[in-house]
């Protein structure tokens, strides 16, 4: 007769699987993907290196799972903030962006390793996904603005792509820097930029542009 887990066995498997993930989640933010070694893992979470193995076929498997985990965190809050955000198209591509860079400034070892460090391919497979994600999230409010008639019609997916490209480029220097920095104008500048590069009606809020010279 086959063995059948049991409900007891299934829940401490999941949890050992859940203190691997957390283990190595732990350790890519204090030192990145090329710190986090099974071995280094598998002692952080308190298990041997082949329980590692028996949860996860490969390193690049854990890691892919480990990317997964941040990600899908760092993404529900921009998607949280793009429709929970009163006001304009614009208005909510501003906190968008905003919460964007203070989540990564605030957390600039793992933001790095999610957004520069050079990873497995299964890893950078993951962060195309994650990139898609934030596109997404960034085009629905231009998608808004247009269905509201705040926006021209556009290709928002492009903008958006292109918004979250810029936002990820010019934080890629400001993660790698280690010393402790006050990051207001870097956080206005890129905010700024993002809401100059989103097209927009000759007539914004009630007040119409003067031509250009």
């Amino acid at each position: 007769m086959p063995y059948r887990p049991t409900e007891k066995t299934r829940l401490r498997l999941a949890e050992t699987r859940e203190a691997i993930v957390s283990a190595a989640l732990d350790q890519v933010a204090e030192g990145g993907y090329a710190s986090a070694g099974v071995q280094a893992v598998a002692a952080r979470a308190g298990v041997a290196t082949g329980t590692v193995y028996r949860h996860f076929g490969s390193k690049a498997e854990l890691f892919a799972e480990v990317f997964r985990t941040a990600a899908n965190r760092e993404l529900e809050v921009v998607e949280r903030t793009v429709a929970e955000t009163g006001g304009s198209a614009i208005e909510r591509i501003a906190a968008a962006g905003e919460a964007f860079c203070r989540r990564a400034l605030a957390g600039k070892r793992l933001a790095w390793s999610q957004i520069a460090e050079p990873v497995d391919p299964a890893v950078e497979g993951e962060r195309l996904v994650l990139r898609r994600g934030y596109r997404d999230a960034f085009a629905s409010a231009l998608d808004d603005g247009v269905a509201a008639g705040e926006l021209p019609a556009h290709d928002t997916a492009t903008v958006a792509a292109a918004l979250v490209g810029a936002m990820g480029e010019a934080l890629v220097g400001p993660l790698a820097d280690p010393s402790p920095r006050d990051h207001e104008q870097l956080v206005a500048t890129v905010v700024k930029l993002c809401t100059d590069a989103v097209p927009k009606n000759e007539e914004i809020h009630g007040r119409r542009l003067a031509p250009a010279a």
